[in-house]
C-alpha cells in the first residue's frame, strides 16, 4: 500500500481527453478549466483531437504539460482507418487506463474499442442537438449505441444526458452532471477595467449589446442580427459586439453589410479576454436554436450581466435572477423591445456568491472531478 501511494505521488494518473480541436469552444473551455485548477502532480490530461492545427489551446496544453495525439476526422467514407487508428494508438499507448469522451458523434467506435483494451470509459454530452440535415441523423444514429458502451455518463446538465443518453440511463447510478464552472473570480464586475475595455472598443457612451460563441448554426447569428436591427432602429446610439469566429461569420457579415449596420456592428474574432469583454458589455443575448448548458452564460452571469436568451435553452442556467428567457417564436422586434429595458440601466452587482453557492465555481468541480478520477484509478489496479 505504501508503495502505491508513493506510485500515486510521484507519478501523475494521465486522463485521455477526446476531444474535435482544441479552440475556444464550450467543451474544450470546460476541460481547460477543470485542467488549470486540478493538482496535475496528481493528475494529468493528454488530448486526442481530430485535427492537425495549431489551436487556441494547444501552446497551453504543452506548457502545463499535457500530450497531443491527433488522428483524422471521420467522414463515414475513411471508417476502416478510423477505427484503425485508434486500435494503434491503444497498442502503442497501453499506459491509459481512463478515456474522457467529449466527440459523441464516433463515441461508439472509440469507446467501443477502448474498453476491448482495458480502459474505463466516460461519454460527455455537451448539447441537445445533432442539428439539422442528412449529417444530423446519422449522427443521431452512431452516437445511439453510447448508452450501451460507456462505463460512466456525464453532461452538462440534466436535459443533455436525457437527450445523449436516454432517461433511463440519466436516472442510474454512473450518470453524474458536471457542470461547466469558471473561475468566479476573473469575471467580477470591475468598473475600471469596463470603462478601460469600452474605452479601447470605441464604445465608451454607446449601449452595448453583446454575444460571445461560435458562428455556428446552433447560435442563430441570423436571427440575433435582425433582433439587433431592430434595437438599432430604436436606439441609434446601440452598437453589438460579436466575439468568437466559424464557418457563417463570412455570411453574418454580409448581412451586416446589406443591412448598413457595418459602423455598429464589432467583429472581435476569437480573444482570450472574455472576462474584460462581458464587463464592457451592458446586455448578453443569446438566441441560439439549441445548447446544452453554455459556459459563456455562467461567465456573462458571473459578470453581473443581464442576459436575454432564447427558452431553448434549459433553465438549469438561471444560476442567477439575471436570465431572461423569450421564445423564439416571437419576432426580432418583441427581442428588442425587451433588450432597450437595458438601455438606460447601468447597474452591476456582484454575483460571486450566486456562482459559487450553486456549485458553478472550478475550485469545488476541480477537488470533484479529480477525487473522482484517482479513486476510478485506483479501483482499476485492484
Amino acid at each position: 500500500m505504501e508503495r502505491r501511494r508513493l506510485d500515486m505521488e510521484t507519478k501523475p494518473v494521465r486522463i485521455l481527453h477526446v476531444l474535435g480541436e482544441l479552440n475556444r469552444g464550450g467543451a474544450e473551455t470546460m476541460v481547460m478549466n477543470l485542467y488549470r485548477s486540478i493538482d496535475r502532480n496528481r493528475l494529468q490530461f493528454d488530448f486526442i483531437i481530430h485535427g492537425d492545427g495549431v489551436y487556441d489551446y494547444t501552446q497551453e496544453i504543452l506548457s502545463l504539460g499535457g500530450r497531443i495525439y491527433k488522428v483524422k476526422r471521420y467522414n463515414g467514407k475513411n471508417h476502416i482507418g478510423y477505427v484503425k487508428a485508434w486500435k494503434s494508438f491503444f497498442g502503442k499507448y497501453p499506459e491509459y487506463k481512463i478515456i474522457h469522451g467529449h466527440v459523441r458523434s464516433t463515441a461508439s467506435i472509440y469507446l467501443s474499442l477502448a474498453k476491448k483494451n482495458g480502459l474505463l470509459t466516460i461519454s460527455h454530452s455537451h448539447s441537445t442537438s445533432s442539428g439539422i440535415g442528412l449529417s444530423s441523423v446519422v449522427k443521431n444514429l452512431l452516437q445511439y449505441p453510447i448508452r450501451y458502451i460507456a462505463d460512466y455518463f456525464f453532461a452538462c446538465s440534466n436535459s443533455a444526458g436525457i437527450w445523449l443518453f436516454g432517461k433511463k440511463t440519466s436516472k442510474k447510478d454512473n450518470f453524474f452532471v458536471i457542470n461547466n464552472a469558471i473561475n468566479t473570480k476573473e469575471f467580477i464586475i470591475d468598473f475600471e477595467k469596463r470603462k478601460m475595455k469600452r474605452k479601447e472598443l470605441g464604445v465608451s457612451e454607446k449601449f452595448v449589446i453583446g454575444h460571445v460563441g461560435r458562428f455556428g448554426t446552433e447560435k442563430n447569428h441570423e436571427f440575433l442580427i435582425d433582433i439587433f436591427n431592430e434595437v438599432y432602429l430604436r436606439n441609434r446610439n446601440s452598437v453589438l459586439v460579436l466575439v468568437g469566429d466559424g464557418e457563417q461569420k463570412q455570411r453574418i457579415q454580409q448581412k451586416v453589410k446589406k443591412l448598413d449596420l457595418s459602423s455598429n456592428v464589432i467583429f472581435t474574432g476569437v480573444r482570450s479576454d472574455i472576462p474584460d469583454l462581458l464587463r464592457a458589455m451592458d446586455v448578453f443575448v443569446f438566441p441560439s436554436l439549441f445548447e446544452g448548458l453554455p459556459v459563456t452564460l455562467v461567465e456573462a452571469q458571473a459578470s453581473g450581466l443581464p442576459c436575454i436568451v432564447s427558452n431553448n435553452i434549459t433553465e438549469e442556467i438561471k444560476i442567477t435572477s439575471l436570465i431572461k428567457s423569450i421564445s423564439l417564436n416571437n419576432d426580432a422586434g418583441y427581442w428588442a423591445e425587451n433588450i432597450l429595458k437595458f438601455a438606460k440601466s447601468k447597474k452591476r452587482g456582484n454575483t460571486y456568491s450566486d456562482i459559487v453557492n450553486s456549485n458553478y465555481d472550478i475550485s469545488l468541480s476541480a477537488i470533484s472531478y479529480q477525487n473522482f478520477m484517482l479513486n476510478k484509478y485506483e479501483e482499476l489496479k485492484v
